[in-house]
């Protein structure tokens, strides 16, 4: 409906045509989940065994599961204070998806796999399989 109250109609046509490149441009955007890069920090307290374990975890995770699609930020909460505050991290160490949504949280040195990989969200196959 135009500002004077009639209805304008659109040629058939023009109108396929919107509707198409709207749903292409919605599903580019969206993107494809198995391609996603994740965007990971892990907060730890200095160079304690927990924090070295959490760090050797989650790196071994990452490259076997999102192997080139990760960025992993380690933060020292004793030599970077604000960011713990910022985050409300209250125990170390703690590992926070921020990318993809939903943001999600696990506290430990990560050495339960299979929570992690579901806090995660990776119920996926190893890019690289790690072979004993």
């Amino acid at each position: 409906m135009t500002a004077t109250g009639k209805i304008r109609h659109s040629p058939a046509g023009r109108s396929n045509a919107i509707v198409k490149a709207t749903s292409r441009a919605f599903e580019g955007r969206l993107g494809n989940p198995v391609h996603e890069k994740y965007v990971l920090r892990l907060y730890i307290t200095g160079t304690t065994p927990r924090s070295c374990h959490a760090i050797a975890n989650i790196r071994s995770m990452c490259e076997e599961f999102l192997s080139g699609r990760y960025e992993l930020d380690v933060i020292d909460i004793y030599q970077q204070p604000e960011e713990a505050s910022e985050q409300q991290i209250i125990a170390a160490p703690t590992l926070i998806k921020q990318f993809p949504h939903p943001i999600r949280r696990i506290v430990g040195d990560l050495s339960d796999r299979d929570r992690v990989l579901s806090v995660l969200d990776l119920n996926l196959k190893p890019i690289n399989p790690v072979h004993a």
